[in-house]
């Protein structure tokens, strides 16, 4: 079985601006590697054998770098958006996606495993999978918890919260696909929307390991300090 990848690689990366008003953001180094060639040698090492680059803003660029992919042990192709299209929206214009495939953005720093995670994913033949980690965030003020006459019940004094979040890698069944509007911006939310409306069992599979959204300024000079320091946590 022919293990693929698509990765989203199409976005304007506006939130790294002025970073990427001259590069796409894909093209973003960390170290001495573009953030997408991270991926791919990771994939590779992973036994995956194709990936699809999704693209469309600055394409020409992205594909004139990658080229064939032969360089990177894998095969390359290209899947161009005329126009945006969301984060599933893409998978509409592929037309040989294999029964099961990988898709994630191409911003994401981590050392997740991704051949186990294509494997359990095979294995249980869910329609989708979602690679999750878990967040804190600090409330920075004094929370009021009220009654239903609006007197105070309860005080919580910068409360931490705990809560799971998308990673921004999952693996898909192909008859998600068919689900995706064609011709029009379709996302992730518009994708888990209409699976939990059908009462599909969407595998949520929490990861304890290192992750990072490249996607803010702060963000992306944590990811290039951070690679340098622990290159060997991402590649070998």
């Amino acid at each position: 079985m022919e293990k693929r990848a698509i990765i989203l690689a199409g976005g304007r990366g506006t939130r790294l601006r002025p970073y990427t008003t001259v590069l796409p953001k894909p093209l973003m180094p960390i170290g001495e590697y573009p953030i997408v060639e991270v991926i791919i040698r990771q994939l590779a090492n992973a036994g995956f054998t194709r990936v699809t680059l999704a693209v469309n803003h600055q394409a020409e660029i992205i594909k004139a770098f990658f080229g064939s992919g032969h360089n990177l042990g894998v095969e390359i192709d290209y899947s161009l958006e005329s126009e945006p299209l969301g984060t599933m929206g893409p998978l509409r214009l592929i037309d040989d996606l294999p029964e099961h495939f990988l898709v994630m953005n191409g911003d994401v720093l981590t050392d997740l495993d991704f051949g186990a995670f294509y494997q359990q994913h095979t294995a249980d033949d869910r329609p989708f999978s979602i690679a999750a980690h878990r967040r804190e965030q600090l409330i920075d003020y004094g929370v009021l918890d009220c009654d239903p006459d609006g007197c105070l019940a309860g005080f919580r004094e910068k409360p931490r919260q705990h809560y799971l979040v998308s990673m921004g890698i999952y693996m898909a069944s192909k008859r998600c696909r068919e689900l995706v509007v064609p011709n029009q911006i379709y996302g992730f939310d518009n994708l888990m929307l209409d699976l939990i409306e059908r009462k599909e069992r969407v595998a949520v599979r929490e990861f304890d390991g290192y992750w990072l959204d490249i996607g803010r300024p702060d963000d992306y000079l944590k990811a290039i300090d951070e690679f340098d320091a622990n290159r060997d946590l991402f590649l070998t």
